[in-house]
């Protein structure tokens, strides 16, 4: 992986679609509003978009953990941005801390973690680890 600098930013976006909502993902009783995990995605892909340049072949970067703050609900028909502000580079792991808003409110916030993995040694370990699952 090439050097990441602090402060390098990524950004992810995505309309609210029927398939979005709290109500149609997860349970028809709950409001029809942008879900909580559709949020962590939009941020995570944000994170990773900051990110991907920086890659050597052969490598990418999986979240490994997300605090998150669902600050304000966002109804159907809505644009929701996310900004992904990378804070902190120890070896393989990146922080970033991550906003999101939908043209009235912000609705997230989110200190997220990536760690950098080579791709073709994190698939072998999947194998090995769904043969033991047959």
């Amino acid at each position: 992986m090439k050097e990441i600098p602090l402060n390098t930013i990524g950004y992810a976006s995505l309309i609210v679609q029927e398939h979005h909502l709290a109500s149609q993902l997860k349970d028809s009783s709950l409001a029809p509003v942008f879900s909580t995990p559709m949020l962590v995605a939009v941020m995570e892909n944000a994170a990773l978009n900051a990110i991907k340049p920086f890659f050597d072949e052969g490598e990418t970067a999986l979240g490994t953990s997300i605090e998150l703050k669902h600050l304000a609900a966002t109804p159907l028909g809505f644009k929701v941005e996310a900004t992904a502000l990378v804070t902190s580079v120890n070896g393989r792991k990146i922080t970033f801390t991550i906003t999101a808003f939908d043209g009235i409110d912000q609705i997230g916030e989110a200190t997220h973690e990536r760690t950098l993995i080579k791709t073709q040694s994190f698939m072998d370990k999947l194998s090995k680890k769904a043969q033991l699952n047959t």
